[in-house]
């Protein structure tokens, strides 16, 4: 059984959603089937948060921060983070078009871009969400990976804005792995599951922004190992 709290009370920032091009019903309809699978499925979860202050404490008192987690790892994270009203960056792609409009039916605030297409403005409208105070939930490793890998684009933000960046981890038990690049994450109804957060990361002003990367690439690998300890069965720790 599910026990979590309820989503804080939803708050609006001056900055712009940016608005999505014009979507096929076919994107539209397999949008709203995606968000239906992933909220049906995760109020099934057996699931623990630790460390959940740390975002709880920023919410009420209006203080902006960064989550990160691996792009493979975003299933339990658009459950649990449904309504609020959080920031999120997506790319430009076909394939983005889809992700966009299910996360903006699970009540996530879109910015359309990535270093390829639109990056220059959605940088100008990241750091814009950011100074306004407002939460940016960010894959390090995403649209296209390397999995795992974190670029520079989140220290960036951090250091520019001044606002820390939350690592976490998350995993579930039993749960699929898609033969993706980034070996997306669907776990079974009713699997046991966890996500943890770490320690904020504050990146200074003359921080070197690839140890900076580094740091928090250290730490998200960090939490999601210690988030499959915790839900594996000892036969298949290694195996997964």
């Amino acid at each position: 059984m599910n026990t979590q709290t309820a989503p804080p009370t939803p708050r609006r920032a001056p900055g712009k959603n940016a608005p999505l091009r014009p979507l096929s019903w076919k994107t539209r309809v397999l949008a709203a089937l995606l968000n239906g699978l992933v909220q049906a499925v995760c109020a099934t979860l057996r699931l623990k948060v630790v460390n959940e202050a740390l975002i709880r404490d920023s919410d009420s008192q209006k203080r902006g921060f960064i989550n990160v987690t691996w792009h493979g790892r975003i299933f339990i994270p658009q459950y649990l983070y449904r309504g609020r009203r959080y920031w999120t960056i997506i790319s430009l792609s076909r394939d983005g078009d889809l992700t966009a409009e299910n996360f903006r039916r699970a009540g996530f605030r879109i910015i359309r871009g990535s270093t390829s297409r639109r990056g220059f403005s959605a940088a100008r409208e990241v750091l814009a969400v950011l100074a306004a105070g407002e939460p940016l939930v960010f894959v390090p490793d995403g649209p296209r990976g390397p999995s795992g890998k974190v670029q520079n684009g989140v220290v960036y933000f951090a250091q520019r804005s001044g606002l820390p960046i939350i690592p976490s981890g998350t995993s579930a038990w039993p749960r699929w792995l898609l033969p993706t690049w980034d070996r997306f994450l669907i776990p079974s109804p009713f699997a046991r599951a966890i996500w943890i957060f770490g320690d904020p990361i504050y990146v200074g002003p003359d921080d070197d922004l690839d140890e900076a990367a580094a740091r928090v690439e250290t730490a998200i690998h960090s939490l999601e190992a210690e988030a499959e300890r915790h839900v594996l069965p000892a036969s298949r720790t290694k195996k997964q």
